[in-house]
């Protein structure tokens, strides 16, 4: 593709030569001439002096280089638009294949594709467009919108309500039982029944081994445009906001809610029954034993104000010097 066409494409302005061609995507510390790569973090800005790239994709008030650049408010989001134009996913036919079970009560929208070994159970309902990719179990009672994108192996357990554009990444679990137990007088536990449904709103995505609990009374619901990271873990009765991001590794206990906009890094863990406001952010690793407040950043365990976390890492950097003094000063 030429970089003119390109820039049109992304909706960028162009610096350099109109008639280049540009050949695939890459990262800027492994692109190859031919290629287009972009700097989003300050701390990359230096590699874009010395890429081999054809073009990269920067800001409006990126200093010249000597690669040509497209230039634009977000070049992270044109990156990802880029990737679509060399990309090309495998497509699926419509069509049932000989091994899927489909139950003869089930509902099937136009144009799916039903993969090898997939199961649907009794009463489902699934939107047009359907993609299920081998070994993918729907239990009885599901209904799922339009466009549902299921990879290999994901599950989505009975009366669980899923809406369209949804995604379920290799060994998503939806729906699964909540962890509830009450102790009996002899010490044993009785399991809890979990009664209530998991539900997905629209553009939802699930990625690989995470795992959405359904309730035990109520239901669990995920807002549209949330999207969960590989091996999250959402306990039953849980509420996860709209647009929110819960990135690999969160834990929330069960009746946690969360509010839109929120992100939740890496294994961050979220105690039951508390809130996280909309818009916050907790930084890798936090633990948040009470509720936060809407746009607060938190940072350590027990959660705290990420300056305030980022002054005493800092402090506790320098106890050695400080207990070394005390001593001196007490001689």
């Amino acid at each position: 593709m030429k970089l003119a066409d390109l820039a049109k494409h992304l909706g960028a302005t162009l610096h350099g030569d109109p008639t280049a061609l540009i050949t695939g995507v890459a990262g800027i510390d492994t692109a190859a001439p031919g290629h287009l790569t972009f700097v989003a973090n300050p701390k990359y800005a230096s590699l874009a002096r010395t890429t081999k790239a054809t073009a990269v994709l920067v800001e409006p008030t990126f200093a010249e280089i000597t690669a040509a650049t497209l230039r634009i408010e977000n070049p992270y989001l044109a990156f990802a638009r880029a990737i679509e134009l060399f990309y090309q996913p495998p497509t699926y036919a419509p069509g049932i294949h000989p091994t899927a079970v489909v139950a003869p009560t089930a509902r099937i929208g136009s144009n799916a594709h039903i993969g090898a070994y997939v199961v649907v159970g009794d009463r489902v309902v699934l939107g047009d467009n359907a993609t299920l990719l081998p070994h993918v179990v729907i239990y009885p009672h599901v209904h799922a919108g339009d466009n549902l994108f299921a990879h290999a192996h994901a599950v989505v357990r009975e009366h669980c309500h899923l809406g369209d554009n949804v995604v379920l990444q290799n060994g998503a679990i939806i729906g699964a039982d909540g962890f509830g137990f009450a102790r009996q007088s002899n010490g044993a536990w009785h399991k809890i029944l979990q009664s209530g449904p998991a539900i997905l709103e629209d553009a939802v995505e699930v990625q690989a081994n995470a795992c959405i609990d359904r309730a035990s009374i109520g239901e669990t619901r995920i807002h549209a445009g949330a999207k969960i990271d590989n091996l999250v873990q959402v306990g039953h009765g849980s509420t996860v906001g709209k647009d929110t991001l819960l990135c690999a590794q969160v834990g929330l206990a069960g009746s946690t809610t969360i509010g839109k906009s929120v992100i939740l890094a890496g294994q961050v863990g979220v105690a039951g029954h508390c809130t996280v406001g909309d818009g916050a952010i907790a930084t890798a690793q936090s633990g948040i034993p009470s509720d936060v407040e809407p746009g607060k950043v938190v940072s350590g365990y027990p959660a705290i104000d990420n300056r305030q976390w980022l002054r005493s890492v800092a402090l506790v950097n320098r106890l050695p010097e400080l207990l070394r003094s005390l001593k001196s000063s007490a001689k």
